[in-house]
């Protein structure tokens, strides 16, 4: 699979200076992990589950969260497995022939995974693996093992010797109180790390840490304008997402809004990108949904360390994946910092002629730009996320 491959050819070759690469279920965790773009959250109660699945991957989505959490009631927990076992038991059915994104399970006990997986039959095949709910030192342990044990002799036929990774959702009240934030956070380092070949990536579950205040931000504002949720998010990626090699992927909160609200604060989409051709009307109905807030958090969580996003909604996918496309000014200063002869250091003036590029400094940020590259592509000097959202809601 690869990122905008629904669009024409045509109309990609004339969005990227360099189009998205391939990858698939067996591609390095490293490249999957980013690769996972705008992770559409569905609840497996959804009856007619299989078509979403493949109506979504033709519209873009490259991974998918079925869940089986907080998305149903308690009541629904038994139906919602039996209709998930049976939807991927059709699914697996129609053959390699249908395109399909990472699919994932978001389980409530580690006892599920094990049940699920022997369920599963060779409906197991088409998963890339777990998210683990409310996920701590205390609870992680289990799941994590849980999902070692899945992969036992008597379904390692099903699964080809395949892999299944966890997702753990960092969302627990420890987490928001200050008091025992360092602790859990630790603890939850130690877990990942002894697992660390098996976690793809971490997850920041937002809500649920805003729960614990009795908090929910405005559509007007972002999860940074929040300043509880803010200094954990900090702290998160501080001690678990450093670029030294020790950390994980870290992928950003839910936007919670897809419809029309009133609004009390001004747009936050200035004009000018949007002002050619049918680009303004694209700004308007930006705006009415608020997702300009939405284009804004991207934004911010790109700019604190995160990647990729969770999604509530289909329509949160695009601007996610136009976000994450890399620039070509952006693409142009991580090659010059990463040329070989410059491996002493150094400054240098950008290809671009308007900011610093220091060698050393900025390593680590361009070889993630370059990850980011290989897998969302890089835009023509003259293509801006706005043409590549237009492009994407056109389809």
């Amino acid at each position: 699979m690869r990122h905008f491959e629904h669009l024409p050819v045509e109309v990609r070759a004339n969005l990227f200076h360099r189009e998205p690469g391939e990858f698939g279920v067996d591609s390095p965790a490293g490249t999957l992990a980013v690769a996972l773009g705008a992770t559409l959250y569905c609840p497996a109660t959804r009856p007619r589950l299989a078509e979403d699945i493949v109506k979504q991957a033709g519209r873009g989505v490259v991974s998918m969260v079925l869940c089986l959490e907080d998305s149903i009631d308690d009541a629904e927990v038994a139906g919602a497995e039996e209709n998930l076992v049976r939807q991927l038991a059709e699914l697996s059915g129609r053959g390699s022939g249908t395109s399909l994104p990472l699919l994932f399970i978001r389980v409530r006990t580690p006892e599920q995974i094990v049940d699920l997986v022997s369920r599963l039959g060779a409906g197991v095949r088409l998963l890339s693996g777990f998210v683990l709910p409310k996920f701590t030192e205390e609870r992680g342990g289990a799941f994590l093992e849980a999902l070692m044990s899945a992969e036992t002799a008597q379904v390692t036929e099903e699964l080809g010797g395949r892999r299944l990774f966890a997702m753990p959702v960092l969302e627990s009240p420890e987490l928001m109180h200050r008091e025992t934030r360092t602790d859990s956070l630790s603890g939850i380092s130690r877990i990942v790390d002894k697992y660390r070949e098996r976690v793809l990536a971490l997850r920041l579950g937002v809500t649920d840490l805003c729960s614990a205040y009795g908090l929910r931000r405005a559509p007007d504002m972002t999860a940074y304008d929040v300043q509880l949720v803010a200094s954990v998010i900090a702290d998160v990626v501080n001690m678990l997402g450093r670029a030294d090699g020790t950390g994980f992927t870290i992928t950003g909160p839910v936007w919670e809004y897809f419809k029309p609200h009133e609004r009390m604060f001004k747009p936050q989409l200035r004009i000018s990108p949007f002002s050619s051709g049918r680009a303004e009307s694209l700004r308007t109905a930006l705006i009415e949904h608020h997702m300009d807030g939405l284009l804004r958090e991207i934004e911010l969580d790109r700019a604190n360390g995160l990647q990729g996003k969770t999604c509530i909604h289909p329509s949160h996918v695009a601007p996610v994946h136009a976000l994450s496309v890399v620039s070509h000014e952006e693409f142009s200063d991580a090659v010059d910092i990463l040329e070989p002869q410059r491996c002493g250091g150094g400054v240098l003036r950008s290809s671009y002629t308007n900011k610093m590029n220091e060698v050393k400094p900025h390593r680590a940020w361009a070889e993630r730009t370059l990850r980011r590259a290989e897998v969302f592509g890089v835009a023509r000097e003259d293509v801006s996320f706005v043409e590549l959202l237009a492009a994407s809601l056109r389809t």
